[in-house]
């Protein structure tokens, strides 16, 4: 059986070497991939909270706008459409809107479970869902 030599100028890696190297950096990509996800959901839950509060705003400029002043309709304007557009592009589910002559509140279900709800009286925040008879955040 013939032996061979490794020669002077043989440079390499083995076999194990490489194995090891691709294991560490699969190890670590698994742990950066964990981080990232989570700054992604975070980012998209802030997405959906900013066109809520576009959605008020947006509301407000309505019932300025009315003669006379109502908040009947605005469900139906590009100014909560559009929104409601992107906030279902980063994973929100929206709720019914509540418009009546004197307040409008619509809420949306963040991908992480909570619901968030804005209202014609300023509130921004956490709640269980819209009241149907005032039309504002519980």
């Amino acid at each position: 059986m013939k032996k061979f030599k490794k020669l002077a100028g043989d440079k390499g890696f083995t076999i194990i070497e490489l194995i090891v190297v691709i294991a560490i950096i699969a190890v670590l990509a698994a742990i950066v991939l964990v981080n990232v996800t989570a700054y992604i959901a975070k980012g998209r839950d802030a997405a959906i909270r900013g066109n809520m509060a576009t959605i008020m705003i947006n509301a407000a400029v309505y019932f300025d706008g009315k003669v006379p002043t109502t908040y009947v309709g605005f469900p139906a304007t590009a100014g909560y459409t559009q929104p409601v557009v992107a906030i279902t592009d980063a994973g929100g589910t929206m709720g019914t809107p509540q418009a009546t002559a004197t307040g409008f509140c619509v809420s949306a279900t963040l991908n992480d479970g909570t619901t968030w709800c804005v209202d014609s009286t300023g509130y921004k925040g956490t709640t269980a869902n819209c009241d149907a008879t005032n039309a504002d955040c519980q």
